[in-house]
């Protein structure tokens, strides 16, 4: 269950110890798809502590996610408009909203809340 938080951690640690900087053009593109790919795992972190995990899920979701919130972006940047912000809404509060199940179902877990 830890294990994609364990990866997650790791590739923050070895992003911040490596020098790649991203060019400017693809700053929009970088950050919709960290945002997918962190509501991806929450996702997954969610599913199993509610023991619904789905590999299969959980891997073409996350390739899904990515995809559509790249593709918005690359559309938006062909209109003109600023059409990655709705992915970086929908995903944000998808985000958010797993991140308060999870803590509600650890507390529940370790009965700091009574049922």
């Amino acid at each position: 269950m830890w294990l994609p938080a364990l990866f997650l951690v790791l590739g923050l640690i070895l992003g911040f110890l490596t020098n790649i900087t991203i060019p400017d053009i693809y700053a929009n593109y970088l950050s919709i798809a960290v945002l997918a790919a962190l509501d991806t795992l929450f996702g997954g972190i969610r599913a199993q502590l509610e023991d619904k995990f789905d590999q299969k899920v959980f891997i073409t979701g996350f390739f899904f996610n990515v995809s559509l919130a790249a593709f918005l972006a690359f559309l938006g940047v062909q209109l003109g408009i600023d059409l990655y912000l709705a992915a970086i809404f929908a995903f944000g509060v998808r985000l958010f909203q797993n991140l308060a199940i999870i803590r509600r179902l650890l507390l529940e877990k370790y009965r700091f809340i009574k049922k």
